[in-house]
């Protein structure tokens, strides 16, 4: 069964009986896109391996689903007395223990994201021409 921080005695931490969830993505901001072509952008990170898109509180974040390298088996930090000062700072109080994390939006696929520029910078339809048209030379 899952202990909550209710169920922590003094002196216990959450990070005890956690499997490292924080410890196997980073996630950067990223610019919030104005336009198709931001998102287009955008959709060229989708494109690659083990990276999502997200947003929260109108903030959009680039995802490096990647583990950390002082990881150990026993899901601890191998350098937990020299970590850097990012991790120190990190606290339990709103980590994603006991839960998958909860986005505004996720994009996990280009296409996902291709769909959502598509809805919100739709491409302007083109002319359509008159079956009567003069056709062009054919050049010998």
């Amino acid at each position: 069964m899952l202990k909550t921080r209710e169920d922590l005695k003094p002196g216990e931490c959450l990070c005890d009986y956690c499997t490292a969830k924080c410890c196997r993505y980073f996630a950067l901001p990223i610019d919030t896109p104005g336009s198709r072509a931001d998102l287009d952008s955008i959709r060229w990170y989708l494109l690659h391996e083990d990276v999502s898109i997200f947003v929260e509180s109108e903030t959009w974040y680039l995802m490096v689903h990647t583990r950390c390298g002082k990881l150990r088996e026993d899901h601890l930090c191998g350098i937990y007395e020299t970590r850097p000062q990012i991790c120190r700072d990190y606290s339990t109080d709103n980590c994603e223990y006991a839960g998958d994390g909860c986005y505004d939006q996720l994009f996990e696929t280009a296409e996902q994201l291709w769909e959502y520029m598509e809805a919100v910078y739709p491409e302007p339809r083109r002319k359509q021409t008159s079956r009567q048209s003069t056709p062009l030379p054919v050049l010998a």
